[in-house]
């Protein structure tokens, strides 16, 4: 760690001209690049006392052993030297936005003899005039197969194109009307241009006349009766307007603007951008960083502009960018953006009106983005183990809770109530641990007694596993069956959560403490206002929405709630396909599956002879007689109706339903009944 004070340069020898500066470490490589309008004034709040200085700044300096400047004429030179240095050098400390994706564009290549439209990522191209970014690739091609019925581009690569020119044969698109053929010569290379110009003029926005035009042409079609052509120019207004109703209209006035919207916290930010383009949203993307810096929101605007518009020129950078705080100082940002576009730029923040309502929606997509990124990081240890010590902090723990059991309870109007239990440890999921339970102590609706039912009968067997393994006399091994397999019920703890409020949280801790258990802990966490509550407590504890304890708590419960739906929906589907066969004795699910199989439906078999029975393998003639007489006593049964979907089941073919353990707790194999029926939304 280097002393700031040893290369600290001479007051006097520091210019106060605008310039850029460059801090580089020991092995000479540059680790921050910044500008000022004062060189002396800036640099020398770097050689402050350290313990004055912003936590990462000290860093910076400390790990910084040499600085060096280059003065300039203006503060926009210096804006335009620190963008390209920071391009070069990649420097550490510097705020760099990363995107999130590498986003997709509509791109047309003027520059070529034929123009052609296609997608394009990635560093833009001379001569190529791009529309977008999008959000999905396919979101292009739906616009393109609209917008291609009128204005018929080439689309094929040079490949396709060449192999046309040989053959004298266009592509399928030249067949069905969605090329207009240049490889064949059907249009001229001037002809093509102008349809590659009409195609990017519809897209920059400038939309009304053309289709205005095409209203006329339609119009005058129909009064000459020539109705098929009036039929085309009708077909074509509609693939046009269906294409505009793609992208939402957003300001009423066709404005052309760049909205920057930033969400933030302490240590990262991000920043969200939409394109609007002729009123209408025709792009957008998001960034992301990691305040390695001590920044302002104003900073971040100023570092976002300069990764958006630094390659940019023209009509690419907007008449307007509409920013929720301006950089300081602002004057040579905006100045910077002029000479970029060639035009007056306006550099502001939307005040009032439709400008400021979608500023607004903007801002809630970065506070989105912001959120999706932090979840992204669940999987990482440094912030799990933030989200465990987060949690034992607020509930007030010992330690923090390494093995989190959640429970939840399922029914449809009181029927099929079932509950769950999942397993977090250290974090993360643990499905082999997983468990299920019918809930058999009452019949009907009553939450409350279902979670004292199911909390119970979990830490009975607890109990009982402790017992019989004697108080984990030889450690490890006594937690393990003989083939190493962990025992089912055997491992306790550290904190018991459940899906509801005060009533659900006393149900549980009533029956740990009817066991004697008084060393797990309990909490609730309730759906509508994501409070917890523990026992005995009339308050809530109420955790930040940012916090990672409050995220792990939620993806806990919602883990919870989906797997007990899943179950219950499970056992109404197989209540449901309930049929006579189930009451025949000895009838196993192998022999109704072959049964069915062979026959087709429980119809068919019910009409079939003994004979014709004992010729499905297995089945032999006392069985087939077994069949016969069980068929014949039950009456046909009326279609089964899912009174959730009004769906009606028919009989299944093959598949075998469901089967019960002879146990309640059901053990469960990662992931098979989400593979089976569908993952819960």
């Amino acid at each position: 760690m280097a002393d700031p004070s040893s290369y600290r340069p001479k007051p006097g020898q520091i210019p106060e001209s605008p310039g850029v500066y460059k801090f580089r470490d020991e092995h000479r490589r540059v680790i921050y690049v910044g500008k000022a309008k004062s060189l002396r004034q800036r640099l020398a709040n770097y050689f402050q006392d350290l313990a004055s200085l912003h936590p990462r700044t000290r860093t910076m300096v400390t790990t910084a052993a040499s600085v060096e400047w280059t003065v300039v004429s203006t503060e926009v030179e210096a804006l335009q030297l620190e963008y390209s240095w920071i391009k070069e050098f990649d420097p550490r400390f510097n705020v760099k936005y990363r995107d999130d994706k590498s986003y997709p564009y509509l791109a047309v290549t003027m520059n070529e003899e034929f123009p052609r439209v296609q997608v394009m990522r990635g560093h833009k191209r001379k001569g190529v005039r791009y529309f977008g970014p999008y959000g999905h690739a396919w979101a292009i091609r739906d616009t393109v197969d609209l917008l291609l019925r009128v204005f018929p581009v080439r689309t094929c690569s040079a490949g396709v194109f060449k192999n046309a020119v040989r053959t004298g044969r266009p592509c399928l698109l030249g067949y069905i009307g969605k090329c207009s053929a240049p490889c064949v010569g059907r249009v001229s290379e001037d002809e093509h241009r102008d349809l590659a110009e009409e195609f990017c003029d519809f897209m920059a926005g400038r939309t009304g006349t053309y289709l205005r035009r095409l209203e006329r042409q339609m119009t005058d079609a129909a009064e000459e009766m020539e109705y098929e052509r009036a039929g085309r120019l009708r077909d074509d207004i509609e693939a046009l307007k269906k294409a505009m109703e793609k992208s939402a209209v957003v300001l009423a006035d066709a404005t052309d603007a760049d909205l920057i919207a930033v969400a933030e916290d302490e240590l990262e930010a991000a920043v969200q951008i939409f394109h609007v383009r002729g009123g209408r949203v025709r792009g957008q993307r998001g960034w992301v960083t990691d305040k390695v810096e001590a920044v302002t929101t104003g900073d971040l605007v100023e570092h976002a502009i300069q990764q958006l518009y630094g390659e940019e020129t023209g009509d690419s950078v907007p008449k307007e960018v509409l920013v929720p705080a301006l950089p300081e100082p602002t004057e040579p940002v905006q100045e910077w953006l002029t000479e970029r576009r060639g035009a007056i730029v306006s550099l502001r923040i939307p005040q009032r009106g439709d400008k400021k309502a979608l500023m607004e929606t903007v801002r809630r997509n970065a506070q989105q983005s912001l959120v999706l990124h932090k979840t992204k990081r669940a999987s990482d240890l440094t912030t799990r183990s933030r989200a465990l010590e987060e949690i034992a902090e607020a509930l007030e723990l010992d330690s923090a809770p390494l093995r989190i059991e959640c429970y939840d309870i399922s029914h449809l109007q009181g029927d099929d109530v079932v509950a769950s239990m999942v397993v977090f440890e250290d974090g993360l999921q643990r499905k082999s641990e997983y468990r299920r339970f019918q809930i058999k102590g009452f019949e009907g609706q009553d939450d409350v007694r279902s979670m004292h039912e199911v909390i119970t009968r979990r830490f009975r067997r607890y109990i009982a596993e402790k017992e019989k393994t004697g108080e984990w006399a030889d450690g490890e091994t006594a937690l393990t069956e003989d083939d190493g397999r962990p025992k089912r019920f055997a491992y306790p703890p550290q904190l018991v959560v459940v899906d509801g409020g005060q009533p659900q949280v006393a149900a549980a801790k009533k029956a740990l403490d009817e066991l004697g258990i008084d060393d797990i802990a309990v909490c609730g966490l309730a759906k509508r206002l994501e409070e917890v509550w523990l026992p005995d407590d009339d308050n809530p504890v109420v955790l930040p929405r940012t916090s990672e304890g409050l995220y792990l708590l939620q993806r806990v419960r919602d883990e919870a709630h989906r797997f007990a739906i899943t179950y219950q929906r499970a056992k109404r589907a197989k209540r449901f396909r309930a049929g006579p066969l189930d009451d025949v004795p000895g009838l196993g699910e192998t022999r109704k599956q072959a049964l069915i199989k062979h026959f087709g439906s429980v119809k068919k078999l019910r009409s079939a002879t003994i004979d014709q029975i004992c010729e499905v393998p297995g089945i032999g003639r006392k069985t087939a007689e077994t069949i016969a007489v069980a068929l014949a006593q039950a009456a046909p049964a009326a279609p089964a109706v899912n009174t959730a979907t009004g769906e009606i089941m028919e009989d299944e073919e093959d598949g075998a339903p469901e089967t019960t353990a002879d146990s309640p707790e059901e053990p469960v194999t990662a992931g098979a009944s989400d593979k089976r029926r569908g993952q819960e939304t």
